[in-house]
């Protein structure tokens, strides 16, 4: 039988994960060398550093990582142990474009942006970033997108980052994290990125904290080259920078991808790809988020305002700003938040 060590804050998994093997379940970021001894399978979060130092000597084969990046695995070295993995791409992708989409209906409507009159360039036009890109369309705002790598392989209608520098109102990263290379992202919004913005602007990080440099952000936001930020995600959580957060317009607890629904796809993919590997071809996950307990007249019938009433980033914000040390217990007990009304 499998032995499976799970992150005790995955949600919606412990009804399933058994029909898998025998299942533990711990904090992830409390799970070390001794916990993973004898167990064959980790299923976690990015609080669990997933490298030599935990996995050495270990019998673990498959580690599957209920997120879409997985800077937290050191691939190199799973290569090198014959540990196999899988992230979840585009698991919360759609959860993320109702956060920026959120985000970008409240700078609209406290004067912030002209929604009509904006112009967005999208840093990364993956899974997240082309719903960002649909759904900042939809609103009416003009739209840039930025993806080198893409660029190269697809030509088309990708645009330099240094064209969105110029033109762009509002700004939105969407990239993994790398550290090396012609694309790395570590510190992409650096001193020199700031310095070449042509005008003021508003800038949305939901991808990594380490993609921004804090030091460089607070200057740009002191000398108004930034003129409003929305961070979602920060350098060195849960130890988060407070003058940043003070200063910014939505500062939330890298929540971003939180919604019920896309943490609903992220445990089903993680349970199908523990069954895939270990060639479980007859079980089948069928993970479903709670519904929402609204009447229909509770709702407003104003699109934006419907949205808005749906999720407001604002809750979040407001509860991080009062108490910026509860930063990973907003994320362990994070309410119900839907994508949708069933």
């Amino acid at each position: 039988m499998l032995r499976l060590l799970i992150d005790d804050k995955i949600p919606y998994i412990r009804q399933l994960a058994n029909r898998l093997g025998e299942c533990f379940y711990m904090p992830g970021s409390a799970i070390g060398s001794a916990d993973v001894r004898d167990v064959d399978v980790l299923i976690v979060r990015t609080r669990t550093r997933c490298d030599r130092a935990l996995l050495e000597g270990s019998r673990v084969r498959f580690i599957a990582t209920a997120t879409i990046g997985y800077d937290h695995l050191d691939v190199d070295y799973l290569r090198e142990a014959g540990i196999a993995w899988e992230n979840c791409p585009g698991c919360n992708a759609s959860s993320v474009a109702q956060y920026v989409e959120s985000v970008l209906i409240l700078l609209s409507r406290t004067g912030r942006i002209d929604l009509q009159r904006s112009t967005i360039g999208v840093v990364g036009v993956g899974h997240v970033g082309s719903q960002v890109c649909a759904r900042a369309a939809a609103l009416g705002l003009s739209v840039l997108r930025c993806d080198p790598p893409r660029a190269r392989s697809e030509g088309g209608y990708f645009v330099s980052l240094a064209r969105l520098q110029a033109e762009a109102d509002i700004i939105t990263f969407h990239t993994p994290l790398t550290f090396s290379g012609e694309d790395a992202t570590y510190h992409l919004a650096g001193d020199a990125f700031f310095a070449g913005l042509k005008k003021p602007v508003v800038l949305i990080n939901t991808s990594r904290g380490e993609v921004i440099d804090t030091t460089s952000l607070l200057r740009a936001m002191e000398e108004g080259t930034v003129s409003q930020a929305v961070i979602d995600t920060w350098e060195n959580e849960p130890d988060i920078n407070i003058p940043l957060l003070q200063r910014v317009f939505i500062g939330t607890p890298h929540i971003a991808g939180y919604s019920a629904d896309g943490k609903a796809r992220a445990t089903q993919m993680v349970l199908e790809a523990v069954a895939r590997y270990y060639g479980f071809s007859d079980l089948r996950f069928d993970v479903a988020p709670p519904r929402l307990n609204y009447s229909e007249e509770d709702v407003p019938q104003q699109t934006l305002e419907r949205k808005l009433f749906l999720y407001d980033p604002r809750r979040d914000s407001d509860a991080l700003k009062s108490c910026p040390a509860d930063f990973e217990r907003l994320r362990a007990d994070y309410p119900l938040r839907r994508e949708r009304y069933d």
